[in-house]
């Protein structure tokens, strides 16, 4: 396997059809909008989805969410400690920082696609560690290319939690939706940073896919089968290693216009990509 040697730059268009794509905890779980009134969908989010795509293709990811882990570990300490070789760094009187990021680095893909903090405290058993590992995939928000209109509806329980208790007012809950929206998002794969975290040209295939397929397996009651869907991913790979134009200029590219006065569906918009000399892009459509 090779380490990465040309630049990368992506876009991602998707549509979000009756569903939440990303509550926010500080506003009662509704749906992201900055202050322009267009939906969001944080980085954070989007690498979770980008991890849980990994992990359903087999790989070895170390920020695993509780719901769907692989293992029996509680905590990046114990799945740290699994390893024998990082167990042996932390184990030992001097930590060294570059031994314990080639080995997470060559352990966990996540770790050497998003890079990680380690923030392990000391204790009988070993010695603490605080490493930092930069990642070369580096994503934006996603963003509506409209605001967006949220529909909140009450919901009740319909039976008692404990014996006894009774039905009241304090038993409702709120449940929120985005009844369509048009997001995008970019990102762009660093072959400097890919160097130093041993990030191959095959790892970024396997990002390349899960891209594709970002909303499968990701059912919930916020997020109903088929409420979330691509359409389109653009991927642009540079011919050399530091790129022929700036991630900016290569995103700005992709220009969009309104088919409709008030679009509410992928194909209410006619999406562009101006040519860069030298430059080729692929358009993938969404699995």
């Amino acid at each position: 396997m090779s380490i990465l040697n040309r630049k990368i730059d992506f876009a991602v268009v998707l549509t979000v059809n009756k569903a939440n794509p990303n509550g926010d905890p500080l506003n009662g779980n509704r749906p992201r909008q900055n202050f322009d009134g267009h939906g969001e969908i944080s980085d954070v989010a989007l690498k979770r989805k980008i991890r849980n795509r990994l992990q359903d293709m087999g790989e070895a990811i170390f920020v695993q969410s509780n719901d769907r882990k692989t293992d029996s570990f509680g905590s990046l300490r114990e799945r740290a400690d699994a390893n024998p070789e990082l167990e042996k760094i932390l184990k030992a009187k001097t930590v060294s920082a570059d031994d314990f990021a080639r080995v997470a680095c060559a352990e966990w893909l996540d770790v050497r696609s998003f890079g990680q903090v380690f923030a392990f405290k000391s204790d009988k058993s070993g010695g603490g560690v605080s490493v930092g590992v930069r990642g070369p995939v580096s994503l934006h928000a996603a963003i509506s290319l409209d605001p967006i209109d949220i529909t909140s509806t009450q919901i009740t329980k319909s039976v008692n939690g404990e014996p006894g208790e009774k039905r009241s007012s304090d038993t409702m809950g709120m449940k929120h939706r985005v009844d369509s929206g048009v997001y995008i998002f970019y990102g762009s794969i660093n072959t400097q940073l890919a160097e130093k975290t041993g990030f191959t040209a095959e790892d970024a295939e396997k990002i390349k896919f899960a891209l594709q397929t970002l909303f499968e397996n990701d059912v919930s009651s916020a997020r109903p089968e088929g409420s979330m869907e691509v359409n389109n991913l653009y991927w642009w790979e540079h011919k050399t290693k530091l790129g022929q134009y700036s991630s900016a200029k290569v995103h700005r590219s992709l220009s969009w216009t309104k088919r409709v006065e008030e679009p509410k569906s992928f194909e209410d918009y006619e999406f562009t990509v101006a040519p860069l000399d030298g430059l080729e892009v692929q358009t993938i459509e969404g699995r």
